[in-house]
């Protein structure tokens, strides 16, 4: 027999009341940041001190809205137009509006039954990708996250290309994928959980450009056949997340073409430019590539964790996790694009789809368009900002959102040590967010522009403050 307290905490009434409190809230919070009225993005404090907090937070009575307020007020703001560091997007109201339905609903996905709204949209946000990347006959699905978005592509590689089945029988080979010393790490992660181990990663160098050296890709490849192994795949950065710069997918693709592997493209921050009719020559040869990936999360605005995993040929996208669950289905060689749970990595998952749908229902597809150009742009500016300083540098010169950049002090003091104090003071006061990154061992400030309102206003200030830190530190 069900309890008072479970009648309570499913009381419609009850959350239509904290509901409606909890938007009111948000909207507020929505206002105040993306306007800059609020002065913080972030305030800080030390991890110990936080969990103490929130340790200590159970032994006094609060309300929801309360608890609401408080998550609020200790978390970073994404909607700031201060909020310049990681790859995160402020996402699009009526994303979290979704996701919040979604939420609600809580539709596992394995079978069709237990998600049909989400199951046949999930269909149509793919179709999407693949239209705009340019497959014709792609198919593919939504995963939580590029770390396993990018496992599952090189499963697929390893499934279509390594000469033993792996999946049924295990390794007898030493099999390796080839990858830019620039790529991200979760790259790496996926093979080591693959058991490729740190040999079966062949790093090739990259280039002035931060490239990958594709006149290199040969003597890596004849070397690691030397060493006994079978290469299966290799995976072009696009771009790579300390720099924001595309490998040649065209040159990239030759190769893998010549050698018979597998063309992946971990797409995951800069795949949404596939939409921007000015930025979409950053992806020239994607429709090549046997799989990519591209995260919602990052730069079309939905809210976390929401990865496309696209597949040149749709049978690729049946194949990898293939195997037997008589109770799930009733007929176990078909291929029911309906029946995820056969297709992707989780069981039970998301309606992530409906985070896509809701943005594309709302404002078509020129809202990524608006989006991504928006914030290329924004970075373009931000660069040729700091290039007119004389106390300032750039690394490179940026080709997505992410300018990599550093203070130059007048006197004998280390750069590096300099940088690496302003990073941490910034971080203390709040103000501003940005992060850092190591290239070729000198250290440098990193702005990724994910607010579509960050404007030249903005990053003045931020140039304003980082004198002030270094006047003050030294």
């Amino acid at each position: 027999m069900s309890t008072p307290l479970l009648h309570k905490a499913y009381d419609s009434a009850l959350f239509k009341n904290e509901g409606e409190q909890l938007v009111s809230l948000l909207a507020d919070y929505l206002h105040t940041t993306t306007t800059g009225g609020s002065d913080k993005v972030l305030r800080w404090t030390e991890p110990e001190d936080e969990y103490t907090f929130w340790q200590q937070y159970l032994s006094t009575s609060h309300s929801t809205s309360d608890f609401f307020k408080e998550v609020l007020e200790r978390s970073i703001h994404t909607h700031h137009p201060n909020y310049i560091g990681h790859q995160v997007a402020p996402t699009v109201p009526v994303s979290a509006l979704a996701t919040l339905l979604s939420a609600q609903l809580n539709n596992g996905m394995a079978v069709y039954e237990m998600g049909a709204a989400a199951t046949a949209i999930e269909r149509l946000v793919i179709n999407t990708f693949c239209k705009a990347i340019g497959y014709t006959n792609g198919d593919g699905f939504l995963t939580s996250g590029g770390t396993l978005a990018n496992l599952t592509g090189l499963l697929a590689a390893r499934r279509a290309k390594a000469t033993d089945d792996v999946w049924n029988e295990g390794h007898s080979k030493k099999l390796a994928i080839m990858v830019s010393e620039e790529a991200h790490y979760c790259v790496d992660r996926a093979a080591r959980i693959m058991g490729l181990g740190s040999d079966g990663i062949i790093k090739v160098p990259a280039g002035d450009n931060y490239q990958i050296q594709t006149d290199a890709l040969e003597s890596y490849y004849t070397s690691a056949i030397k060493n006994g192994f079978e290469v299966i795949a290799i995976v072009g950065s696009a771009p790579s997340t300390s720099t924001g710069v595309y490998d040649d997918l065209e040159k990239v693709y030759a190769f893998a073409k010549a050698k018979k592997i597998w063309f992946h493209i971990d797409a995951a921050h800069g795949g949404a430019a596939i939409f921007s009719k000015k930025y979409k020559h950053l992806l020239n040869g994607a429709h090549k590539a046997d799989s990519i990936i591209i995260d919602g999360h990052k730069m079309m605005g939905t809210s976390a964790i929401t990865t496309a995993v696209i597949f040149k040929n749709s049978t690729d996208s049946y194949a990898t996790f293939e195997q037997k669950a008589q109770y799930l289905w009733e007929k176990n060689d078909d291929a029911d694009w309906f029946n995820m749970a056969k297709r992707t990595f989780e069981c039970t998952k998301s309606m992530m789809s409906v985070r896509f749908y809701a943005i594309i229902n709302a404002y078509g597809l020129q809202f990524f368009d608006d989006f991504v150009t928006t914030l290329y742009d924004a970075a373009q500016q931000f660069s040729d900002l700091i290039a007119a300083q004389p106390d300032f540098e750039i690394a490179l010169e940026p080709v997505s959102n992410i300018v990599c950049f550093r203070y130059k002090p007048s006197n004998q003091e280390d750069v590096n040590e300099v940088n690496k104090r302003i990073r941490r003071v910034l971080l203390e006061d709040g103000e501003f967010y940005i992060v850092a990154t190591t290239l070729r061992g000198e250290y440098y400030l990193r702005t990724t522009f994910m607010n579509p309102f960050t404007t030249q206003k903005h990053t003045e200030r931020l140039i304003t403050i980082i004198r002030k830190v270094a006047a003050i530190h030294r």
